[in-house]
């Protein structure tokens, strides 16, 4: 039953992946401005991120004036009489 199981040694960790590699590569393309990080991705985030809430912003001031003018109406249909 011993002959089953694996030996802890260097054939078993061959398999996977080091972790400082993964970590070497990720801290590369940072550092050549690849898609995990640099120094203008979070200005560039901000900016996206303040045009999205700036136009969502817009949308729910419309929507708000549109509704508002909806109610008026009807008010002022009401009271027709």
């Amino acid at each position: 039953m011993s002959r089953l199981r694996a030996a802890p040694g260097p054939s078993a960790r061959s398999e996977e992946t080091p972790m400082s590699d993964s970590a070497t590569d990720r801290a590369d393309d940072g550092a050549r401005g690849g898609s995990f990080g640099g120094a203008n991705d979070g200005t560039s985030e901000e900016k996206r991120r303040r045009k999205a809430m700036l136009i969502r912003a817009g949308i729910y001031v419309f929507a708000t004036h549109l509704f508002a003018g909806f109610v008026l109406l009807l008010f002022a249909l009401g009271g027709r009489k």
